[in-house]
Formats: structure tokens, sequence, C-alpha cells
């Protein structure tokens, strides 16, 4: 079992596509009189770290040190991710983009439920890229594990090459991809697609038996040590050769899965690199996603939650 001093000895290196998680929470009395939508009083307002942000703030909870690379414009949200990730302890680079508009999320709450989310992004440039994919490089030789987090929004362009830097330097691949083409993937350590975007991916299935059949294939096909599908309230399985193990969710009441897959690959690869099995790392994750979406929005786990 692994214990919290092997976890504070771990280091991770997250690369991929950050934004800012703004909140805006209020009270709802009434319905507009100009269209029928709620009226939104707001009362507070809150700013976290979202994507990959989210990611290396979930590793810092839990005690291990993350470094983060990622693409940010030259704006006031850019600004705000650079405070909160110096707070956090979060070891960052950030390339900055002045035709880039930083990510930015907002969501507007009202009585505990989400109303409304308002996405701002643009795509990073191709020039900005390649000096992110030599400062990754450089940073590779000290961490013990890379985790790829995967938005869609344009920060990991070179993918591939990062993979195979990193399996060639001996270190765990952990991705969590977006969109359909998967690719790109290929040679990683683990993926960890949701329920859905493995449909996108592999197609419906029947049976048990038939997405098995479906996720070996696509592990195979691959190249991969693992696939790990989160399915929600049905827990998580995890595939390897030859191998099955599902891990049932963790039976709570789900207050916001916001953010659930950023803590899921998180704790896998912070235990991984701690030096746990798939197996460990696995029902470690799932019990912290069970924690995590107990909470209002992007939130983390900490140790005493986690190892009690």
């Amino acid at each position: 079992m692994i214990d919290r001093e092997a976890v504070e000895k771990a280091t991770l290196l997250v690369v991929g596509d950050i934004m800012l998680d703004r909140y805006w929470f209020g009270d709802v009395e009434r319905i507009s009189p100009e269209a029928p939508v709620p009226v939104v009083r707001v009362g507070r307002t809150e700013e976290r770290l979202g994507g990959a942000g989210n990611v290396a703030r979930n590793i810092v909870a839990i005690g291990a040190a993350a470094g983060l690379l990622s693409v940010v414009g030259e704006d006031e949200a850019a600004g705000c991710i650079e405070t909160m990730l110096t707070a956090e302890g979060i070891d960052a680079q950030l390339h900055r983009d002045p035709g880039l508009a930083t990510t930015i999320k907002l969501r507007v709450i009202g009585r505990q439920q989400q109303l409304l989310r308002i996405d701002f992004e643009t795509e990073p440039g191709h020039e900005v890229l390649m000096s992110k994919l030599a400062d990754f490089e450089a940073r590779l030789k000290n961490a013990d594990l890379v985790i790829l987090s995967d938005y869609g929004k344009g920060g990991l362009k070179h993918i591939e090459r990062m993979i195979v830097a990193s399996r060639a330097a001996g270190k765990f691949v952990l991705v969590d991809p977006k969109g359909e083409d998967y690719s790109r993937y290929k040679g990683a350590t683990l993926i960890t697609p949701n329920r859905s975007e493995f449909r996108e991916v592999a197609g419906r299935w029947k049976s048990e038996d038939d997405l098995t059949r479906r996720a070996q294939k696509l592990r195979g096909d691959l190249g991969l040590d693992a696939l790990l599908i989160t399915r929600s309230e049905e827990g998580m399985t995890l595939y390897r050769e030859g191998e099955r193990l599902h891990v049932p969710a963790v039976a709570r009441e789900v207050y916001d899965v916001s953010g659930a897959g950023d803590t899921v690959i998180a704790i896998l690869g912070v235990m991984l690199a701690a030096g746990a099995n798939f197996s460990e790392a696995v029902k470690l994750a799932n019990k912290a996603a069970g924690i995590v979406v107990g909470k209002l929005g992007t939130a983390v786990v900490h140790p005493e939650e986690l190892f009690s």
C-alpha cells in the first residue's frame, strides 16, 4: 500500500491546455420579463484553475510536486492564472501568446445548480507551441511521470513528439484524450477517456463483453500498456493485456462532476509515480473521484480524505 511519504517524493510534469474557471454565485428569485430565463442576482464570485491547471492543483493538494507547461494570452485572465499557480506551489512555465485569448469558462450558479456556462477561447500560435516543446524536453529529466492534459484547445499540437521523448526517457505517460483521432496518443502508457469519449472513437457496445473487446482492440492498436474508461455512476474499468479490472463507483450524492476527470488522472499519476501498481492506482483514483464529485466546481482531494 502506498503511503504519504512515497507520495511526497513524487514529481510530475503536466503539459496541456490551461484555463481559468470563473464562478458567479447568486440567488434566483424571479424569471426575466424579457425572456423565459431565470434572473440571477450575483452575490459573490470565485476563480479556480481549470484544465491542466486543475490537474497540477490536484497533484500538489495530495502532497506531490507538480511542474506545468502551458500557453496563455497576454491578458487579465493569464495574470489571474499565474497568481493562483504561484499560490498553489506549482512550478509553472507559461508561454505568452499576444494573439491568444486565455481560455475562460464562466459558470453561473444559482441555488447550488449550474445555470449557464460561457466559454472564451482561441488557439495558440505554432511558434509558441514549438518553444514549449523545447522546454518540455528540458524539464523531462526531472519528472518521474508525465501527464498530457488534452482539452482540444491547441496546446498539445506536438503531443506525438512528447510521447516519444517521454518513453525514450523511460517515463510513464498518461493522457487525458479529446476528439476522435486517438492515433496521436500512440505509444502512451495509459489513456483515460470517459464513457462518451470512448464511444465516439470505438462505437456503441452491446454488452460488457463487447465493450471489453472494443477496449482491448483500441489498447492494442495504440500500443498502450493500459486503457482506463471512466464510466460515471458505473465506476471505472481498466484494461491491460489479457486483464480487465472493474471498480464500482463510490456510492454518494453527486454534487458536481466538473473537473472529476482531472482528479482521476492526477491521482493515477501520483500513485504510479510513487510506486503503486495499476490496480492500486485505479482504486485510489476511483475513491478520489467519489470524493471530488461531492464538492461544487473544480475541486481537489486532500491526503486526509484519500488515505483515511
